[in-house]
Parts: C-alpha cells; sequence; structure tokens
C-alpha cells in the first residue's frame, strides 16, 4: 500500500485538490457568515419568502435603476441605518450593488449584527439586468 501511495502521489495531490475545491464554497460560506445568491434565487427568495432587497450602492446610481421594492442604504450609512433595519432581522436580506463587492461587505456587517438570513446577489445589479430582470426609477 505504501508503494502504491510513493509511486502516485500526485494522484493523491489531484485528490487533495479537487476535495479542496468542492469545499472552498462551503467554507467560505461559514467563514463570511452568509450566502450568495444568483438573480434567479434572489427572485425565488423575494416571491416565496418576503425577502428584502438592501441597495447599498450611492444615490446616483440609485437613481440609474434598482431592483424594485429594494430599500436603499447607502454602504457608508449601514452603520448609522442599523437601528432602522432591526426589524428585518428574521427575514432574508439580499444586500445588492453594482458588481457584487460593496454588498458583501454590507452581508458581512449584517451578519456581524445579528440578521439571521442574508444573501448577497453575486454579480450585483450587473448580473440582474443581463438576466433581463426589471429595474424601477424614482
Amino acid at each position: 500500500m505504501l508503494d502504491y501511495l510513493a509511486q502516485n502521489w500526485y494522484l493523491i495531490l489531484a485528490l487533495v485538490f479537487v476535495i479542496f475545491m468542492l469545499s472552498k464554497g462551503a467554507i467560505s460560506k461559514r467563514l463570511s457568515g452568509y450566502g450568495e445568491v444568483d438573480p434567479l434565487q434572489a427572485t425565488q427568495l423575494i416571491n416565496h419568502e418576503n425577502a428584502v432587497v438592501l441597495d447599498v450602492r450611492e444615490p446616483k446610481e440609485w437613481a440609474e435603476g434598482h431592483i424594485p421594492g429594494a430599500r436603499h442604504v447607502p454602504l457608508g450609512q449601514l452603520g448609522s441605518q442599523m437601528a432602522s433595519l432591526e426589524k428585518l432581522k428574521e427575514r432574508p436580506v439580499i444586500t445588492q450593488c453594482r458588481s457584487g463587492m460593496r454588498s458583501a461587505a454590507a452581508a458581512a456587517a449584517l451578519k456581524k449584527a445579528g440578521f439571521a438570513k442574508i444573501y448577497n446577489l453575486k454579480g450585483g445589479i450587473m448580473a440582474w439586468r443581463s438576466a433581463g430582470l426589471p429595474l424601477e426609477r424614482d
């Protein structure tokens, strides 16, 4: 058995690599405390679980178009607005920005503040638009 392992070390290394890559998503979710959803999964959460979309983009970006029914709290104001978001703690919350980077920071902050079901919209509003989903303007 040891001879086989010694002769085929590269197969073992490849197996370890594959296992690592498969578990990477599950590990990162556990470490970050929130999940990621694509636009289709987000619409299912909105329609079936009454999820709230939290748009953390700047006002100018918000004015260009946003997900219908979304709440607007720019990332820089999230800390000061946390008290007004308290009533959402038990509902699913989908954080969203332009591409998913700022909203990932918002998702982490909400999770740290005790929100139970946090999801980041993978690809942000760009992915939402690419999926052909509706936007609204104020």
